[in-house]
């Protein structure tokens, strides 16, 4: 990564320092908080913090306790940018670069994002069927970019050379949509109005009387 604001490149640190055999790098952070942003199901932070951290959540992840407030910290402070852009529209994911070419390497980006949709994988399959096409539309696109990213898809090379040009593009754009369809709330059932009886009519009580002379 290129010119990266100085939080990010002590997170990104951070992020190798942890005693992991693979942790994440920036970017692979990066696109994990995305994906629990975005998540159909709520993960609490225990939940995934301790993906990010290794499964040994007891064992502080770095000796001295003012780096583990930190790392917690920062982590939580970027997570909380990612919601605001996102809010508004506007998602920057931080990309990996190629220094060698300026290539954007969005494969890595994406695969954080997978991690954090398997932990919730049923309520993400149950999207690839959401009533709003656009959703629909948005995440087969999504699994395409994914199929790419690990080399399992059925394009061609040609194919999939024309596909990389967009890909960071279009993932930003599959994101949003997704992201929309949690705020898609099912609409209500329909309230019946029933006629207000006429004044000589029984009343709607049972009493008997006219309506003018019980409830009217």
């Amino acid at each position: 990564m290129k010119r990266l604001p100085s939080r990010y490149r002590r997170l990104d640190g951070a992020l190798a320092d942890l005693p992991l055999e693979e942790p994440m790098l920036l970017s692979e952070l990066d696109g994990f908080l995305t994906g629990i942003l975005c998540s159909p199901a709520a993960v609490d932070r225990a939940e995934w913090m301790t993906v990010i951290r290794g499964a040994d959540g007891d064992v502080p992840p770095f000796d001295d306790p003012l780096d583990v407030q930190w790392f917690a910290d920062a982590v939580e402070a970027r997570r909380g940018e990612i919601a605001r852009d996102l809010a508004r529209g506007r998602l920057q994911p931080l990309f990996d670069v190629d220094e060698r070419n300026g290539d954007t390497l969005w494969e890595s980006w994406l695969h954080g994002f997978a991690d954090a949709m398997a932990l919730r994988a049923d309520e993400w399959t149950m999207l690839a069927d959401h009533p709003d096409a656009q959703v629909a539309a948005a995440m087969a696109r999504f699994s395409l970019l994914l199929a790419v990213a690990d080399e399992e898809s059925d394009l061609d090379s040609v194919e999939i050379d024309a596909l990389q040009d967009d890909a960071p593009d279009d993932l930003i754009d599959c994101v949003q949509r997704i992201y929309a369809a949690r705020a898609i709330q099912p609409s209500l059932p329909s309230v019946v109005m029933q006629p207000k009886p006429g004044r000589n009519d029984p009343c709607h009580c049972g009493s008997g009387a006219k309506f003018k002379r019980c409830c009217g």
